[in-house]
């Protein structure tokens, strides 16, 4: 079945429309919202994200087809779901051509756990109205939990066919694929459903798994061609770089240098390791050999332009970052930067207008806290002294802010161990 998963499903109408079939009398069924979706996983298994609501009927009110159907939506909402499965079962007995009666009876069973029921109920009332939206859905995770993968797959594409708009389909078919071993199709289901729901994160977890997966299987592959290309060599030191091995980083990708020493993007690899490695002229000499390579190359050309901002170089590191800043206006801190070597050459008025843009458009904490800490230098030194007692006494606010979610996170994650170490009392011992 997989690693334990969890859905969170949106509300999901089941609307009686002009084509409905009749019941008793030749009077139709009016329409039933389904509208909280509850969370539940347990045991490594998925379970299902049952769509609990009222029931709005719009035929004649008062026949004891209506309150019976009423009765049992409630108690599905309210989860007494025996009670529902029953009272479901009573109307579709009275009322047989009554599909969203036999779609909320699967609903029901599936939250049970009864899958192979659910999965017959569910087909019933898609024979009653094939169209009728979340029946192919739920038919289909149904069909998953019974490892019915091929069937499943088939239940979600009618799904997402017959509402392309739907987030949720298109996540199950990705799901689905994922069981099937099939991540380069999941990953497309879930690019799809990412789009309609970006900030989902059922979603955003399925969607990494899959994208991991065929990273992984894409290395392999690579791996087993040629285990020697420079390529294995930039992937082994981007895993270390992305794992802060700084030293181990700096080792791979010279070794892919020596392999490939024309190829552009290595040395800016490189020297952007080199500097978190504290290798300042090394980083240097790499940025510098990476623009010798591609001079088109904006990020190696501001990344050494800041690099020589930090060494004391301000008319060096100045024009590296305004040529960059040309031909990419939107570079991340570049005002901070320029601010700083503004300072360093004495343009106190040119330094205060950078770093007052570099306050307000940047966006890692820690620049912006140095960017009022330069900028109260810069009006200190401007005679502008209230200024720079404002701005000084943001950056030690920001600081002590800083310092605070420094604590938080330590206290945190001692919290966190003490809790995985302490015994626990009555648990199951593994043999």
């Amino acid at each position: 079945m997989g690693p334990l998963m969890a859905q969170d499903l949106s509300s999901l109408v089941c609307v009686s429309n002009s084509d409905e079939s009749p019941i008793s009398g030749g009077e139709s069924v009016g329409k039933c919202l389904l509208q909280s979706c509850k969370r539940a996983a347990a045991a490594g298994l998925m379970t299902l994200c049952a769509f609990f609501g009222a029931a709005h009927i719009t035929r004649a009110q008062g026949t004891a087809v209506d309150e019976e159907f009423r009765q049992a939506t409630e108690a599905m909402r309210e989860q007494h779901l025996d009670e529902a499965a029953r009272g479901f079962a009573s109307v579709v007995a009275a009322s047989p051509n009554f599909a969203e009666a036999y779609f909320n009876l699967g609903l029901v069973l599936e939250e049970q756990g009864k899958f192979e029921e659910a999965t017959a109920k569910f087909q019933k009332a898609l024979a009653l109205k094939p169209r009728l939206r979340g029946a192919n859905l739920f038919l289909g995770v149904a069909e998953y939990h019974l490892n019915q993968f091929d069937k499943a797959v088939a239940a979600c594409r009618k799904e997402t066919a017959n509402y392309p708009t739907d987030a949720n389909a298109w996540m199950w078919l990705g799901v689905v694929d994922l069981a099937k071993e099939r991540p380069d199709e999941a990953a497309q289901a879930l690019d799809k459903a990412a789009i309609l729901a970006p900030d989902n994160v059922d979603i955003l977890y399925h969607r990494g798994r899959a994208h991991l997966l065929i990273s992984k299987e894409s290395y392999a592959r690579m791996f087993k061609e040629d285990p020697n290309s420079w390529r294995v060599h930039q992937v082994l030191a981007q895993a270390d770089a992305e794992a802060d091995r700084h030293e181990e980083a700096i080792a791979e990708y010279e070794a892919a240098i020596r392999l490939a020493p024309n190829q552009p993007g290595l040395h800016e690899e490189l020297g952007t390791e080199c500097r978190r490695a504290g290798k300042i002229e090394e980083a240097e000499a790499a940025f510098q050999r990476e623009i010798e390579i591609d001079p088109h190359n904006i990020l190696a050309r501001y990344k050494l332009g800041t690099l020589e901002v930090e060494r004391g170089d301000g008319a060096k590191g100045k024009a590296l970052i305004e040529l960059a800043k040309q031909q990419d206006p939107g570079l991340k801190e570049a005002d901070y930067y320029l601010g700083r070597a503004e300072l360093e050459l004495g343009n106190d008025a040119a330094a205060i207008q950078a770093l007052q843009r570099a306050v307000a458009k940047a966006s890692d904490p820690e620049v912006i806290e140095q960017a009022w800490y330069q900028l109260g230098m810069a009006y200190r030194r401007a005679h502008r002294l209230q200024d720079a007692q404002q701005a000084l006494a943001t950056f030690q606010k920001l600081k002590e802010q800083e310092a605070e979610r420094h604590l938080q996170k330590v206290e945190k994650r001692r919290s966190e161990q003490a809790a995985e170490t302490a015994p626990t009392l009555g648990a199951p011992q593994k043999p």
